[in-house]
């Protein structure tokens, strides 16, 4: 089992969501963060004042899924958040040890 997180600018959660459900996975666990990368943030004027905003408002996507279904997680995510530009984000993928479902007790696959 993996678990994939993705890191997306916001107004591409849906897209993302909706790109997932298509592929049949059957849960996701989405957070408010905020973050950057090589950009470092970006400037913003505000009534003549300019400000730096270090930490750009981004979602992070968590999936757990079969090994053999994280190809296809990486593609949807990816095709459904790609906009070209800088900031898109970024997929991490970590090995999962287990996972219990707590309402029957089932583990490993079964529980996701």
């Amino acid at each position: 089992m993996k678990l994939v997180e993705a890191v997306v600018k916001p107004f591409k959660l849906e897209e993302v969501k909706d790109a997932l459900l298509e592929i049949g996975v059957q849960g996701m666990t989405v957070s408010d963060v905020k973050g950057f990368g090589r950009q470092k943030g970006h400037k913003e004027t505000y009534r003549g004042q300019e400000y730096t905003i270090e930490f750009v408002p981004k979602v992070k996507i968590e999936v757990a899924v079969p090994d053999a279904a994280v190809p296809r997680v990486l593609e949807a995510i990816i095709r459904a958040a790609k906009t070209g530009s800088i900031g898109d984000g970024k997929i991490f993928i970590r090995d999962l040890a287990d996972a219990v479902r707590i309402r029957t007790g089932e583990t490993g696959d079964a529980a996701l």
